[in-house]
């Protein structure tokens, strides 16, 4: 039993027409039919049932789908992982996240990862914040990561994401009524944020929101990630600047509102990595987010 034989009994199956199942594998119909009885006669079963009219599966035809199906899906896996092999893309890489400017982009990049590079396993490692991420990139314990731009020197990044920053508080608060806020008018507020020993670039641009405003903001509690910070602001803990990705995380008694002003920060996302990285694991995964994570337009 060949895979070709098997790819052809596929196709006719599928189509249950010899005609397009050749046009569909880009050969003439002559040599197909020819694969198939070379199947039939393997296999000592009649896998078709032929009239110049119609074409058929046998009950030993409908057996052989799945099983064809499956056998073909593990060959083309095995041939992908020697390809990949072959010019070196097996190993492993590990990416660092934070936050949920990460949360949208990042499955997108492990699904295609999986599905196209079979020889490289991506290690996620979680609140791993800008601060932090950029020193472990340089030092070589991490080879890739969601960073707010700027980066140090030393490491080189992609954009992949522009994120506005927006206002996060309890339904119950008297600004929850508004459609928009100015950070003055945050002045008196408890603040909760990220951690200020991870290197969170959201809190840093909160801070710096809120001195460009004229004060300095009162911070009451710090959470390890956006859905632990959001629970605190429901609960009546305090408010929170976050990006507004966010919004994607839904808890009850907390609502979002803009925040106003031309000036209101937006952070750029990217990917970063450590310049001159020989890895062709990371190369290669770099190639796949190029294209499944392309570079917002401005604005």
């Amino acid at each position: 039993m060949e895979l070709r034989h098997l790819t052809g009994f596929v196709a006719v199956a599928e189509e249950l027409h010899f005609g397009r199942a050749a046009e569909r594998l880009h050969m003439a119909q002559s040599p197909l039919s020819q694969q198939i009885r070379l199947l039939e006669r393997d296999l000592g079963v009649r896998l078709f049932d032929r009239t110049t009219r119609s074409v058929r599966l046998t009950p030993a035809g409908r057996a052989l789908l799945e099983p064809a199906r499956h056998l073909l899906a593990e060959a083309s896996a095995v041939r992908r992982t020697v390809q990949a092999a072959h010019l070196g893309e097996v190993g492993r890489v590990t990416v660092g996240f934070a936050g949920a400017s990460s949360y949208a982009a990042l499955p997108v990049l492990t699904r295609a990862v999986t599905s196209e590079l079979p020889g490289i396993e991506l290690a996620l490692v979680g609140q791993t914040y800008t601060g932090e991420a950029l020193g472990r990139i340089a030092e070589g314990s991490l080879d890739l990561g969601f960073v707010a731009l700027p980066v140090r020197r030393g490491v080189s990044a992609r954009l992949v994401r522009r994120e506005r920053l927006v206002l996060a508080l309890p339904d119950s608060h008297p600004l929850a009524d508004r459609t928009e806020v100015a950070f003055a008018e945050l002045e008196r507020e408890p603040f909760v944020t990220f951690p200020v020993a991870r290197g969170s670039a959201v809190r840093e641009a909160t801070v710096q929101a809120c001195h460009d405003a004229g004060f300095a903001p009162r911070i009451v509690q710090e959470a390890p990630d956006s859905y632990n910070l959001l629970a605190l602001v429901g609960a009546g803990v305090g408010v929170a600047v976050v990006v507004e990705s966010a919004r994607s995380i839904h808890l009850e008694h907390v609502v979002f509102r803009r925040l106003a002003g031309d000036d209101v920060p937006v952070l750029p996302i990217a990917l970063g990595w450590r310049t001159g990285n020989p890895s062709a694991a990371l190369q290669a995964v770099l190639r796949v987010a190029e294209r499944v994570l392309p570079t917002p337009e401005s604005g």
